[in-house]
């Protein structure tokens, strides 16, 4: 089935998204023990040891980021919004931690045989048309050493067809982030029309992501040079249908 190359994301698109709007509801969307046990699991399910060096692909403001480099890891964020990553900074500076933080496209990364481990969280891929998506993995793939290792958390299609209403409604105080969201069958894309209505205020957005399945996850990384691809529900779990996520594990 052909991608819907039209619904793509551009990299204005994304950096239009991923604003101080949504800063502002981060907190209530993923609190403190969210990002907590996010991490551990990243941790965990990535072999991750002290002194490992990591890369975050769509690092976002660092929740996930700053957990990892607290417990240890050596960690660098690659982001394409200058406003989450100033927050992530400021949060490291906070916390007293060392981050490298890179405002980049995932698309074109600058590092060759680095990291041990790499990770994409949070349906972070799948944003651009399906040349550029296989691209994001090369690219991962090349920051890797050899026996590196690469996870993506990525949406379960068959949980979001099935189940998912069309409105989400998340609420700050007086403050609203109401997303409008469509399923396209044909392109295997979810579209999001996000309203922000804060301090008297309506603003929009919109993203949309590539909805792959696992066997589209095999195909694509063993092109890339992953030898080994395994597949997990949420917690690391056994992945099926029902599953609110594809967690997948690729050794290099």
């Amino acid at each position: 089935m052909g991608d819907n190359i039209s619904n793509a994301v551009s990299a204005s698109e994304l950096v239009e998204y991923f604003n101080e709007d949504y800063l502002h509801f981060c907190n209530v969307v993923n609190p403190s023990e969210t990002n907590d046990r996010d991490a551990g699991f990243i941790w965990d399910m990535l072999s991750i040891e002290e002194g490992s060096s990591v890369l975050e692909l769509g690092c976002g403001y660092g929740r996930i980021t700053n957990r990892l480099a607290e417990k240890g890891a050596r960690v660098t964020g690659l982001d394409i919004s200058p406003t989450l990553l100033k927050k992530a900074e400021t949060d490291a500076a906070e916390r007293g931690i060392d981050v490298e933080y890179v405002l980049g496209d995932m698309r074109s990364l600058p590092w060759r045989d680095r990291f041990d481990a790499a990770f994409l969280w949070y349906t972070t891929f799948g944003y651009f048309d399906d040349v550029d998506n296989e691209r994001v993995l090369q690219e991962a793939a090349s920051s890797l050493r050899k026996g590196g290792r690469l996870l993506i958390d990525h949406a379960n299609r068959f949980e979001f067809l099935r189940y998912t209403s069309p409105i989400y409604v998340v609420q700050r105080d007086d403050d609203l982030s109401i997303d409008l969201v469509s399923n396209d069958v044909l392109s295997d894309r979810r579209n999001i029309e996000r309203i922000f209505v804060r301090d008297g205020r309506v603003r929009r957005t919109n993203l949309s992501f590539r909805q792959y399945g696992f066997s589209d996850f095999v195909r694509m990384l063993n092109g890339v040079g992953f030898s080994i691809v395994e597949a997990y529900g949420q917690e690391g779990g056994t992945f099926t249908s029902g599953s609110s996520s594809l967690v997948v594990v690729a050794s290099k």
